[in-house]
């Protein structure tokens, strides 16, 4: 059997509390002749570092967490602590410039690229035969992470190698079309370097259909829906859509449906998961030790599941008991539910992984890119449910468009997926409305802000999104 390694933190920012020493060794586009590595093993150690940005990249108090998800119409926050206007901002839509996470989300972005554009430019200067494999699992992160900055910001600097503090400052922003077609190049090298899923060098590493799961869903989302089909027609067949339960299972993680997952092992001394803590009801003091309060389920997405649809209570709790025997009318996402987890604090240590690509993603991206229903019809056949066309169907749901909206929305529910999937459609401006956030906005305002501490940085350089201005 395959040994599992696990993606170990050099330092966890989120669990031990220390200082990030390792990414900031060197400012975010500061070349130090030091940093660079000199050999394969070098090169190996360093992606350690590049694969430990996914825990603070996609964790729960992340830009796909709270841009993804608690922009929509799915989440809501119950959090109190800290400024709880930032949190509010993305709930609602009150977003400033001033934003202490977006501007910590930021430089997050650009650490960790900094990481994998020192790996790029320094393996390349090597030879060795696992050497474009391994540039290109740095690539496939490099374009991951652009493809989170670019949706979310638009226009950003583009910066492809470990530039100097002065060129990083006279940098501006670069139009999102060459960002987009950077981040196209980068993940066509990684699908024609790495090896398949089978073979990936640990579990847990980007594969050739990571590469192509991701590239497809970038096709789709700059409008190219032939080749995005194209794309994802290499993926397709090539998994299989495991029971809804079993994505979630604590034994059964890596399954057959997972395309690419970030690797958590529970224990306090462990790179353990902050997801089940974090998402339930905050100071609950019951269900979990505490409880974030993060992305709490709005009505809007409870009431989104057909009445037969097994995954709503395979997802949501709807409420919970106090010792007294009073119920908290309060919903929240129980994907990451790990009871036995040990508490280190008033957070739970726990052992779930986050799944940020798997094969229902192709399926309901295909039916999106060919119009084709047949499938989203599989994802919909494993679990029961009539196939969009069929006796029994949803009338609401009358176009293929709506058809795959509501799919994408229960299929994955809390998983940062549902205001980058309106917004990528046209649906974001509407959906939100008509939702029971009442939230009217502009297209102006899909974008975030560009940090004022950045643009103060950089005056005259870096410029501001319109919205903000």
């Amino acid at each position: 059997m395959k040994k599992i390694i696990y993606i170990m933190l050099f330092c966890n920012l989120f669990l031990l509390g220390c200082s990030s020493d390792f990414l900031d060794k060197a400012p975010i586009s500061n070349a130090n002749e030091e940093n660079f590595y000199k050999s394969q093993k070098d090169i190996e150690t360093a992606m350690w570092s590049a694969y430990n940005s996914l825990y603070l990249l996609n964790g729960p108090e992340s830009l796909p967490s709270f841009y993804g998800e608690l922009m929509s119409d799915n989440a809501y926050s119950d959090n109190a602590a800290g400024r709880i206007q930032d949190y509010e901002s993305f709930e609602l839509h009150t977003m400033k410039v001033d934003n202490e996470l977006v501007y910590n989300f930021w430089n997050n972005y650009y650490k960790s690229i900094y990481i994998v554009n020192n790996i790029i430019v320094s393996a390349e200067k090597l030879d060795f035969a696992s050497r474009d494999a391994l540039i290109g699992e740095a690539k496939f992160l490099r374009a991951l992470y652009y493809f989170d900055m670019v949706r979310a910001w638009g226009d950003v600097p583009l910066v492809i190698t470990p530039i100097s503090i002065a060129d990083a400052y006279a940098q501006g922003r670069t139009p999102k079309d060459q960002v987009y077609a950077q981040i196209i190049k980068d993940l066509e090298f990684a699908a024609a370097k790495l090896p398949v899923k089978t073979s990936q060098r640990f579990v847990g590493a980007a594969s050739q259909e990571a590469a192509n799961t991701l590239l497809g869903k970038v096709y789709l989302t700059v409008g190219n829906k032939a080749k995005a089909a194209e794309t994802l027609l290499k993926v397709y067949g090539k998994f299989s859509l495991v029971p809804y339960a079993d994505l979630w299972n604590l034994t059964k993680k890596n399954g057959a449906s997972s395309i690419f997952e970030i690797q958590y092992k529970g224990g306090v001394s462990n790179p353990y998961s902050l997801y089940w803590a974090m998402f339930t009801p905050v100071d609950n003091r019951v269900v979990t030790a505490w409880g974030g309060g993060f992305n709490q389920v709005t009505n809007d997405l409870w009431n989104a599941y057909e009445p037969t649809d097994p995954r709503r209570d395979l997802s949501i709790q709807n409420g919970y008991q106090t010792p007294s025997g009073s119920t908290v009318n309060v919903k929240f996402s129980i994907k990451w539910k790990d009871a036995k987890a040990p508490v280190n604090g008033l957070r739970e240590a726990s052992d779930n992984n986050f799944i940020i690509l798997r094969y229902a993603d192709v399926l309901l991206m295909l039916t999106e890119a060919t119009s084709d229903p047949k499938y989203l019809n599989e994802v919909r056949a494993r679990v029961g449910l009539p196939a969009y066309g069929a006796i029994g169907y949803p009338a609401q749901y009358n176009t293929v468009a709506l058809a795959l909206e509501h799919e994408a929305q229960v299929e994955f529910a809390c998983e940062f997926h549902r205001w980058f999937d309106l917004i990528r459609t046209g649906r974001a401006i509407p959906v939100i409305k008509s939702s029971g956030k009442n939230i009217t906005t502009t297209e102006a305002k899909l974008l975030l802000p560009i940090p004022f501490l950045v643009i103060n940085q950089n005056p005259g350089v870096i410029t501001q999104n319109e919205a903000y201005k």
